[in-house]
């Protein structure tokens, strides 16, 4: 009975925190709240600013807040027209540069926190290639891919536990077995997959958001061509990669091309 309350109790948690990936429409499980997620993201890019560098690069600076900007306004028109306007409470914008030659990358915290590291610049090269990259960084927030990665290592601690007590009755040797081979199986088989797909989500979004702000989504093709470009050898398998290979990528963002034009307003 014990166990039969247990596996009960753990299916009406996961059915009852299912929400709805705004754009894509997909369901996803969600069990911590976006005010608590947008809490966190303000503590960590305050933390992270307070810790970098800002460029002093007038020009780049600047080009960093136009795009983000017209990207947040579409962003905002979007989720007005859709009727998710309430799932921007507590969006506080905010476009920072910082000064660091050596990392190529960009974020977006939740609550519409994003900072662009000076070393993508070369590759985004111009406004277009930096929507790229906006678009798809701040579509992780608006997705709330954050919250969902926190729910799915809650959801396989929980897990755990439960295959831990369904094996109660069963031989020592047995429950080594699922002790060794559960992390490992949710690692492989969980966490990376959803990592990808997750990837592959605020690509879309992404190439939506950027063409409702003028930004033309054709450009995506070759900004990952250069992304591929610059960061070949050494890599990991792509199954065992949070990130989709680079020829996965372009495919599937050359697919969902004539979907994304539609949005488009030069």
């Amino acid at each position: 009975m014990r166990k039969f309350l247990m596996f009960a109790l753990g299916a009406g948690i996961f059915i009852s925190a299912c929400t709805t990936v705004p754009v894509t429409g997909r369901k996803q499980l969600s069990l911590v709240s976006s005010g608590e997620m947008v809490a966190l993201g303000e503590q960590n890019y305050k933390e992270t600013l307070g810790q970098s560098k800002l460029s002093t690069n007038k020009i780049q600076t600047e080009q960093i807040k136009r795009v983000g900007l017209k990207i947040q306004k579409a962003v905002e028109k979007y989720m007005a027209d859709n009727g998710l306007a309430s799932r921007l409470e507590g969006f506080n914008w905010e476009f920072n540069l910082i000064k660091n030659d050596t990392i190529v990358n960009a974020w977006c915290m939740p609550g519409g926190k994003v900072a662009f590291y000076t070393g993508i610049l070369p590759i985004c090269k111009d406004d277009n290639g930096i929507a790229v990259v906006m678009g798809h960084e701040i579509a992780h927030a608006i997705a709330n891919h954050g919250a969902e990665r926190m729910s799915q290592a809650m959801a396989l601690e929980m897990g755990g536990k439960l295959g831990a007590v369904l094996l109660g009755g069963k031989s020592q040797q047995t429950q080594q077995v699922f002790q060794t081979l559960y992390p490992i199986g949710a690692q492989v088989g969980v966490i990376l997959p959803y990592s990808r797909d997750n990837e592959l989500e605020a690509d879309k979004m992404g190439l939506i958001f950027m063409a409702m702000a003028g930004y033309n989504p054709d450009t995506a093709i070759p900004f990952w061509q250069r992304m591929a470009d610059m960061s070949k050898g050494g890599k990991n398998p792509q199954f065992l990669s949070t990130h989709p290979a680079e020829n996965t990528r372009i495919d599937k963002i050359r697919a969902s091309l004539p979907e994304v034009m539609k949005y488009y307003k030069k």
